[in-house]
């Protein structure tokens, strides 16, 4: 087949991609890629038109812009060849891989060539290429899958996967790793719950207290009423944790109960009791995280419930714009599940090194970190350039993390989002 075009003239472009995520990871970086790929390109006389390259993750299809206007180009016959390192340069999802196939068929794609591999327009070639980027797909998902079953490993011998709430935080010594009482704040929050338990006093009052001692969280910040209600209904404290939050599946923590359950069923029978909740409380993941990208105004959440043929309900959450700031605006309708998935889609494509993310946000990531490391190591897997970064860690919050989890990593990013036509962006609409 590559004796057929030494006739027509090969206008290559020399593609060279690595991971926004866990940089120290990469194995050659987009300097080192160029250079050995030029190098060939000299050795073989081979035209290279012009040199792109990025910084993207290739697992999500569509989400890499360099390599979206490279398909363009081929398609419109500015190159008719690539030139990568490997394989997996190109593609590590079905959706990308797909177009390349398709530009080959359309013969507009002549050849890929890596650095130890050829592939021209032949069914072998191309089925050859379509295992090889289908089988970096299958890396990925299976370590995906390994990270989530080393997390319910670690839930079921007593570790949450997460950071511990004040009063607690995580020791590593002579290679062991527990989570430990704050000796500093531990007794402080002990103290909480029995003020709380057997004197009544509400969350205002115990702020009250606890300014007067001058409690400080592990941010060096004064407590705020909405942590102290929160603190006073996590389980925790007596030493059990569900994990995800309102998944029904609890577990026993290895960790050294602050409280006892009898104090705890205590506190909630004063605190939840008989009353009522309260309209409006319901628990929305998303709300009033996100901004209408049209007037500004605060995205909120809404249920809706349909009756089917067989006279059960389905239940739907949705997310739309509150039109506080313009009664006008449309309201642009999204399912909770859609919404996800294009916070997965848009961060995936997010310049990560661009925003200053919280340490709070940083704090979570590295315990994720650890534990999924820890897992791919004992699993004898190898921890390559897309494995474990922040990236990673957001597709798992928003697939397996409680509405808090989610909150607080669209906070922790601390730039705004906004949403219009059921996509997310960074900036609003510009006024002319």
């Amino acid at each position: 087949m590559i004796e057929d075009l030494k006739d027509n003239k090969l206008n290559y472009c020399l593609y060279a991609r690595k991971s926004s995520e866990s940089d120290e990871r990469q194995a050659m970086s987009i300097d080192s890629q160029v250079k050995e790929m030029t190098t060939i390109a000299e050795k073989e006389n081979i035209f290279i038109k012009d040199v792109r390259n990025e910084s993207y993750s290739a697992k999500i299809s569509g989400s890499r812009p360099v390599f979206n206007q490279m398909i363009e180009d081929v398609r419109s016959g500015s190159f008719n060849s690539i030139l990568t390192w490997a394989p997996d340069r190109l593609s590590r999802n079905a959706g990308d891989l797909g177009s390349l196939v398709d530009l080959m068929d359309a013969n507009k794609l002549c050849i890929i060539k890596t650095y130890s591999q050829v592939f021209s327009n032949s069914p072998n070639e191309k089925f050859l290429l379509m295992i090889l980027c289908s089988q970096a797909k299958l890396e990925n998902d299976n370590r995906a899958a390994n990270v989530k079953r080393g997390i319910r490993a670690k839930c079921e011998m007593g570790w949450r996967p997460c950071m511990p709430p004040l009063g607690y935080y995580n020791r590593a010594f002579g290679g062991i790793k527990d989570i430990v009482i704050d000796p500093g704040r531990g007794p402080t929050v002990k103290e909480m719950f029995f003020r709380a338990a057997y004197l009544g006093e509400s969350g205002r009052k115990l702020k009250k207290w606890l300014d007067s001692i001058n409690f400080k969280t592990k941010s060096g910040k004064a407590a705020q009423v909405s942590l102290i209600l929160s603190m006073l209904k996590n389980p925790f404290y007596y030493g059990e944790f569900e994990y995800p939050l309102d998944s029904g599946r609890w577990y026993k923590g290895s960790h050294e109960p602050l409280i006892s359950k009898e104090i705890f069923d205590i506190v909630q029978g004063r605190r939840i009791g008989p009353r009522k909740t309260k309209w409006g409380s319901k628990k929305f993941a998303y709300k009033m995280l996100l901004k209408c990208r049209t007037c500004g105004s605060n995205i909120v959440g809404e249920e809706k419930f349909k009756k089917l043929l067989d006279g059960n309900f389905s239940h739907h959450r949705y997310y739309h714009c509150s039109k506080t700031l313009d009664n006008g605006c449309g309201k642009h309708y999204i399912r909770e599940e859609e919404l996800e998935k294009k916070l997965i889609s848009f961060i995936d494509s997010l310049d990560i090194s661009r925003i200053e993310v919280s340490q709070r946000l940083v704090a979570s990531f590295e315990e994720y970190k650890k534990i999924a490391d820890q897992v791919l190591t004992q699993q004898n897997v190898d921890i390559k350039e897309d494995d474990i970064g922040i990236k990673s860690y957001a597709r798992y919050i928003f697939k397996e993390g409680s509405s808090r989890e989610k909150g607080e990593f669209i906070r922790g990013l601390g730039v705004p989002l906004y949403l219009y036509d059921k996509k997310i962006f960074l900036e609003p609409f510009k006024a002319n």
